[in-house]
């Protein structure tokens, strides 16, 4: 009986063959499956790469252009800056000519017509002396002023005895005079030494700069020169 269940060499030859191309087709099968698994997972973590190197080279790109943006800028303002500071520049330096132009003018006022500068240094003494409102105050002029500044004080006394309606002495301190350099006009002393009243050319145009300044600039460069450049 085991001899009639016996298999031949064929036979035995043929179950190999059939479980060995069983075993290759669940191979096959299996390194199918795995191939297929194997591209899926290489196709997410390429598109994951993709979108990682995407929003990186985005993120630098947005970068890059903040500080091309914020570098333009700074350029622009710092063009602006010095632009500014060039008008401010030349809008200054046309006022100083300005009021150069003035200093030099009224230098001029006591050698061309001393009978006018002698009228001036007079309501220049008659203003101190109206401040002070004192018995006796000290005027300092300069050494070339002093004849004229004498008639002038004497002048001032007379008129401030018809307006006042009492006497003031104003003398002139010929010890102590203002210097040569000076453009002309007084000082006027009182308090005791203590109280100054500088009416020297100097000094009124020195004000007059700080007064008229903002109408000069306004007749010069226009209304909005003020909020546009100075502010």
């Amino acid at each position: 009986m085991s001899q009639s269940h016996a298999l031949s060499d064929d036979q035995v030859a043929g179950e190999l063959r059939k479980m060995t191309a069983f075993i290759r087709q669940e191979a096959l099968e299996k390194a199918r499956e795995i191939q297929l698994k194997a591209d899926e997972e290489f196709a997410i973590e390429k598109s994951k790469l993709v979108r990682q190197e995407t929003a990186a080279i985005d993120s630098l790109y947005e970068k890059k252009f903040k500080q091309a943006a914020m570098s333009q800028q700074i350029t622009r303002s710092t063009l602006a800056n010095r632009t500014r500071l060039r008008v401010l520049s030349a809008r200054q330096e046309l006022l100083n000519d300005l009021f150069q132009q003035a200093r030099d003018k009224i230098s001029e006022v006591a050698s061309k017509d001393e009978k006018s500068y002698q009228n001036v240094l007079k309501g220049l003494v008659l203003e101190g002396m109206y401040a002070l409102n004192e018995d006796k105050v000290a005027i300092q002029a300069r050494k070339k002023d002093l004849d004229a500044a004498k008639n002038a004080i004497e002048e001032a006394q007379k008129e401030f005895k018809d307006k006042v309606g009492r006497d003031a002495t104003a003398e002139l301190d010929e010890a102590d005079p203002l210097p040569e350099g000076s453009a002309g006009g007084v000082v006027i002393i009182g308090g005791q030494g203590k109280i100054e009243i500088n009416n020297t050319f100097e000094e009124r145009l020195r004000l007059l700069e700080i007064d008229a300044l903002p109408a000069v600039r306004e007749t010069l460069f226009g209304k909005n020169v003020n909020r546009k450049f100075y502010d």
